[in-house]
């Protein structure tokens, strides 16, 4: 998806910052809901990503392209922002951090058993690394979040169903959490476009932008709302697969086990404020506008653990 135009001269610019130089073609690359995404073909073949971060400062990305280097220094799968002049990884252009990435020619990957275990094992390894350095433990999509989208839509005089709904459970759910949940490195957002492969194997994970410490079951069960999920219901042989690839590197504790649902709410609610903060309360009406009212209707359905 795009929000910012970029031109065939800005891509150029941006590519000669880079060393390189022969840009073939321009094109807008689908997936992602936050940020704008180009496909640059150059005369040799080579294709890159171009990303402009619509929606975070340059004060946030650079933290997270730091923390991109030592994900791929230890072993998770997930594309690099090359380096331009003096080293810097980006560069800032009208307010926004721009970059570029490699291309990596997969599809997103799919929801058979087999990819899903492969995806388990992956964020089992993510969830065990060490911890980069200046790393936050606050999840950007969660609680806090939560109680900012409280306190604007009051102010706004905006006080709804789903507002309502988020104010009861910014106490009541936060308080069934237990505290002390065994933590690491969480993605925060694995949702099928965060996630290329095929043939069981996962090639890259995209997007960090949620990173940041946080309890390993949490992003476990992320997983799950993102990929686990079909036509509404969830589908319980899609657990069973991610969970036994995830199991196969790291078990999760009976404390951990018996937190799923609760910490399936937390996820399911924390996509849900986010659409509703995107395409309710910061965007004029779209065509996502409800959409946060898909994972709202996800919340009483029997959950496979």
């Amino acid at each position: 998806m795009a929000y910012t135009d970029v031109s065939r001269e800005q891509a150029t610019e941006l590519l000669n910052a880079a060393g390189l130089t022969g840009l073939e073609s321009i094109s807008p690359l689908a997936g992602g809901w936050a940020n704008s995404n180009y496909l640059l073909t150059l005369e040799d073949e080579t294709k890159l990503v171009l990303k402009v971060w619509d929606e975070r400062p340059p004060s946030d990305i650079e933290p997270m392209i730091e923390h991109t280097v030592w994900l791929a220094d230890n072993g998770i799968p997930t594309p690099v922002p090359l380096p331009f002049e003096k080293g810097s990884r980006m560069v800032v252009k009208n307010g926004a951090a721009w970059i570029l990435m490699p291309y990596i020619e997969e599809g997103w990957l799919p929801c058979d058993p087999t990819s899903l275990a492969a995806l388990g094992k992956v964020q089992a390894r993510l969830h065990e690394i060490p911890h980069p350095p200046k790393i936050q433990s606050s999840y950007s999509m969660g609680f806090d979040h939560w109680r900012l989208m409280i306190e604007v839509a009051k102010k706004q005089d905006e006080i709804t169903d789903f507002i309502e709904l988020l104010t009861h459970e910014v106490t009541d759910l936060q308080s069934k959490i237990p505290e002390h949940l065994p933590c690491g490195v969480i993605h925060g957002d694995l949702f099928p476009d965060n996630v290329l492969g095929a043939n069981g194997e996962v090639s890259a994970i995209l997007d960090f932008e949620e990173i940041c410490l946080g309890p390993k079951a949490f992003d476990l069960v992320m997983s799950f709302v993102g990929f686990g999920w079909h036509e509404g219901e969830p589908v319980a042989s899609r657990w069973t697969a991610l969970l036994a690839g995830y199991e196969s590197e790291r078990a999760l504790e009976e404390r951990e086990r018996e937190a799923l649902s609760d910490l399936h709410r937390y996820a399911t609610l924390s996509i849900a404020a986010w659409r509703y903060w995107k395409f309710v309360m910061t965007m004029p009406p779209n065509e996502h506008t409800a959409r946060y009212l898909e994972m709202v209707e996800r919340l009483d359905k029997p959950l496979p653990f």
